[in-house]
C-alpha cells in the first residue's frame, strides 16, 4: 500500500522550505521503493542460490535466520538491499538538519512557550544517569541519539529531529501525528475494555511523546506521566504536548526504576520499548511496571511480535535492524520469553497474552470503518517491516492481581 499521509505541522515543528521537503519526501520514498521494490527480491534470492549455496558449503540446509544470514551476506544484491538501506536510514536524518538549524532559536522560544501552556509537570533531574544500552551508540542512526549529550541540556533539536525523523522513517505509517502506536493501543481499550477507566497512567520509553498523548484524548480526566531517559526527549514531548493542547506530564527517568511510589498506576504501557533496552533491563522493565502498578491494574506493551510466531526468513529480514541500523537488541529481545518474564514479575498467568491491536492509520485509511473492518485489519498477514506490518501492533498484555 502507498501511503499518503503527511505529517500534520505543528507549532514545534520547522516548516521546511520546498528544496528541505523534497529532500525529505525524497527521502520517504526511498524508504518505500526499498520496501517494495528491493525487499520482495530477497526470497527468490535466498531460494534461488543463497541456500543452496549453503548447503554445498555446510552440508546441510539452513535451519535458522542465522544460517540465512550466512547464506544471504556473500550475495551482491542482499549487499545492495542492505547498503542502500543504511544508505536511506542516515540520508532523512540529512534531510531533516537542515531546517531544524536554520530555525534554531525560533524552535527554542517556541518551546519555551509551549511548555509553558502545558499544565503537566517537567521533570529533569540533574546529573541523571543514561543507561549504557541507549548512551553508547546513535540508535536508528540518528545523530546525537536519543539522550544526547552534556551539550544538549537544554536543547530541543533532539526532540524535533527524532519527531520529524520518525516520519520518515516510518514512511508515513505512524499517521499524521506519529500517534499510530498509541492511537491503536487506545482503539483497542476502547473497543475491548470500555469500562476500563484508568485515572493514572505512565507510558514508559515515551520519547517525544507521541504515543502518550492518545491516551489524554482517551482518558482526560486521567493524569497522564511519559518518562524516558533522553532529557532533550522529554524536554520536546512537554512543549509539543502544550502545542497541542494537553496537559501530560513528563520526566526524565529510567524505565527500570522509576521515582514513581509503589500501586500508583492504573495502567501502565510501552510502546516500541523493549528492543531498546537490553537482555539484563527487560527483566527489570517487567519487575518495574509490576511495582508501580496498582492490584488489578494492567500493564500492555506494544511492539513486534516475538520471533517464534515467525517464519526463519521474516526473522532474518527484520534482525536486518540488529545488524545495519544500530539496534543492538532488536533480533534477542524477540527470543526472550515474555510471558514468562511477566510471570515471573509477579502477574496473573491466566492474565498474560499476546493480541494485535489494529493500526489505527490503516482502519482510518479503509473505506466505511466498521467493527468488522477492524478485525478484517487484524488479521492481515504479517510483512516484514517495522512499521508496516500487514495491519497490526502485537501488544502483550498483563494484569496485577487484585488485592
Amino acid at each position: 500500500m502507498l501511503n499518503t499521509f503527511q505529517q500534520q505541522l505543528h507549532a514545534m515543528l520547522p516548516t521546511p522550505t520546498s528544496e528541505e521537503a523534497s529532500r525529505q519526501e525524497f527521502a520517504k520514498s526511498l524508504k518505500h521503493f526499498i520496501q517494495q521494490g528491493l525487499l520482495p527480491g530477497l526470497h527468490p534470492i535466498y531460494t534461488g542460490r543463497a541456500s543452496a549455496r549453503f548447503e554445498k558449503e555446510a552440508g546441510r540446509a539452513p535451519v535458522d535466520r542465522h544460517d540465512i544470514r550466512k547464506a544471504m551476506v556473500p550475495d551482491n544484491y542482499f549487499r545492495h538491499y542492505a547498503a542502500v538501506n543504511r544508505i536511506s536510514q542516515e540520508l532523512l536524518w540529512d534531510s531533516v538538519i537542515d531546517s531544524i538549524e536554520r530555525e534554531e532559536e525560533s524552535l527554542k522560544a517556541a518551546a519555551a512557550a509551549n511548555s509553558a501552556r502545558n499544565k503537566g509537570e517537567l521533570r529533569i533531574p540533574e546529573g541523571f544517569e543514561v543507561p549504557r544500552y541507549v548512551s553508547s551508540l546513535d540508535i536508528h542512526c540518528m545523530p546525537g541519539g536519543y539522550a544526547g549529550g552534556p551539550e544538549d541540556a537544554e536543547e530541543v533539536s533532539l526532540g524535533v529531529l527524532y519527531d520529524r525523523g520518525v516520519y520518515l522513517y516510518s514512511m508515513g505509517y505512524t499517521g499524521p501525528f506519529n500517534d499510530d502506536m498509541g492511537r491503536s493501543v487506545v482503539n483497542y481499550l476502547k473497543r475491548n475494555m470500555p469500562d476500563f477507566k484508568p485515572k493514572r497512567i505512565l507510558d514508559l520509553g515515551c520519547t517525544v511523546g507521541h504515543s502518550t498523548l492518545p491516551y489524554k484524548e482517551l482518558f482526560p480526566e486521567a493524569e497522564i506521566w511519559g518518562v524516558d531517559v533522553g532529557g532533550p526527549m522529554v524536554r520536546y514531548a512537554h512543549a509539543r504536548a502544550g502545542a497541542m493542547g494537553l496537559d501530560v506530564n513528563f520526566a526524565q527517568m529510567n524505565a527500570e526504576r522509576t521515582e514513581f511510589e509503589d500501586a500508583s498506576f492504573d495502567l501502565v504501557v510501552s510502546h516500541i520499548l523493549l528492543h531498546e533496552t537490553s537482555g539484563k533491563a527487560m527483566p527489570r522493565v517487567f519487575e518495574e511496571c509490576f511495582r508501580v502498578l496498582k492490584p488489578g491494574g494492567l500493564m500492555i506493551h506494544a511492539d513486534l511480535p516475538p520471533f517464534d510466531l515467525m517464519d526463519p526468513f521474516t526473522q532474518f529480514i527484520l534482525d536486518n535492524e540488529t545488524y545495519y541500523n544500530n539496534e543492538p537488541f532488536w533480533g534477542a529481545m524477540r527470543d526472550m520469553d515474555q510471558v514468562q518474564l511477566a510471570t515471573r514479575a509477579g502477574f496473573d498467568p491466566a492474565s498474560i497474552r499476546f493480541d494485535t491491536a489494529p493500526m489505527a492509520v490503516m482502519e482510518y485509511a479503509g473505506a466505511g470503518y466498521t467493527e468488522e473492518s477492524a478485525a478484517d485489519v487484524a488479521e492481515r498477514e504479517f510483512t516484514a517491516g517495522e512499521f508496516a506490518p500487514g495491519g497490526g501492533w502485537e501488544v502483550l498484555i498483563a494484569q496485577k492481581p487484585a488485592a
